[in-house]
């Protein structure tokens, strides 16, 4: 395993290379989730139903939180440069197999190595928070993962323009095509000495006993499930609330896109400013108000956008202050407990989607967010200050 670099004085700038993990993390996030505005094509072309096309979500989401965290494990004594150069090798070869997939089950293999490749992004994370110093980690991290952020803003249309106007598999080409330069950009611009902590099970165990630890990692499986039983059905929640055009619609998920990227920037800076577990606090209280609010909004467009930007905002900004909490929690175990925490937020992604689902019968597309507040609930309950004992006192 090779040490980690000197980290970047606390009055300079952030390292220039967590652009180029920004930039890595916008192909990811791309090819991760711009399948969803095009699958209607993708279906009729393989001749499966839409919900069935719809489980290559699912498979991308279970290989990244099965099968990532033993990459990680496995990889622990390679140089990091060497686990990105790989990671991205298997993206780009799983979405290469997903373009030119003549049936489901290829798709489906190909999204499982999509998922594996997708372990770039903790990788290069615990990467950001080995260069800074602490006190600069949120805006490190929010900085990697404003690409991630983007990706649903431009990425994710323009992938949903590109599958509808000229068939599914070019999307996936052009992200095999984008992988393919983002392997050759870091091959060039990150240090071949660049290293982290250790990154292997040895003495994972014990850690996840820590209160603290498996309170932080569930607290971003329920924040997660809580987010996506509304946004899987984003689209029909928001036509059932106020009835949209396709334009006003689709402008209407790019404001919230936008209120992602600003998301992500201020939970970085309020991370630094006020500590993980304070701003962590009032983004997941403000969600969960904003959630149980929305269905009231019927009818006032304007008032259902601010109360899903609010949303937006908060989930996108707990991303940050939740990856300083793990570092600060076993800073010698971060890429490891960074992959886990990537593990819980597609596990998350996955149950929210599935409870959601079942919600709708009963509840409807109108009520949908108030499951969501109560997921939002629970995870505020997992922030709740600890009690501590006294200390003993001496007798005289």
């Amino acid at each position: 395993m090779t040490a980690a670099p000197d980290r970047t004085p606390a009055g300079t700038g952030l390292p220039p290379v967590l652009w180029l993990f920004a930039l890595c993390n916008f192909v990811i996030g791309t090819g991760a989730f711009g399948m969803t505005g095009y699958l209607g094509p993708l279906a009729d072309d393989l001749g499966v139903s839409v919900s069935a096309a719809g489980q290559t979500m699912t498979a991308y989401a279970l290989a990244n939180a099965l099968l990532a965290p033993w990459v990680m494990a496995g990889t622990g004594r390679w140089p990091r440069r060497q686990v990105m150069l790989l990671a991205l090798g298997v993206f780009a070869a799983g979405t290469a197999l997903s373009a030119a997939a003549p049936a489901l089950g290829w798709l489906l293999a190909g999204r499982v190595l999509m998922g594996v490749g997708a372990v770039f992004t903790p990788v290069a994370a615990g990467v950001a928070v080995a260069l800074v110093a602490p006190q600069r980690r949120g805006k490190a991290l929010a900085r990697t993962f404003l690409g991630m952020s983007l990706s649903y803003v431009l990425g994710v249309p323009f992938g949903a323009w590109l599958g509808l106007a000229h068939g599914w598999p070019w999307p996936l080409w052009a992200v095999t095509a984008a992988s393919v330069l983002m392997l050759w950009l870091v091959w060039r611009q990150v240090p071949a000495h660049i290293g982290t902590p250790g990154n292997g099970f040895a003495g994972l165990g014990g850690l996840l006993r820590q209160r603290e630890v498996w309170l932080t990692l569930l607290f971003t499986l329920l924040y997660f499930t809580s987010i996506f039983t509304v946004s899987a059905y984003m689209g029909p929640v928001q036509l059932a609330l106020n009835p949209l055009s396709p334009s006003a619609l689709t402008a209407t998920l790019m404001v919230l896109g936008l209120a992602g990227v600003a998301g992500t920037l201020i939970g970085g800076w309020a991370a630094d400013r006020h500590g993980p577990r304070r701003t962590l606090r009032w983004q997941i209280g403000c969600m969960a108000v904003a959630l149980a609010l929305a269905p009231w909004t019927a009818g006032h467009h304007a008032l259902t956008v601010l109360a899903f930007s609010a949303v937006t905002v908060c989930g996108f900004g707990m991303m940050t202050p939740q990856q300083s909490r793990l570092a600060e929690c076993a800073f010698a175990q971060a890429p490891m407990l960074l992959s886990l925490n990537a593990s819980m937020v597609y596990i998350g992604t996955a149950a929210g989607a599935a409870v959601g689902g079942a919600a709708i019968p009963w509840l409807g597309f109108a009520h949908l967010s108030w499951i969501g507040a109560a997921f939002a609930a629970l995870g505020a309950l997992t922030l709740l200050p600890r009690f501590r004992h006294p200390p003993p006192t001496t007798k005289q």
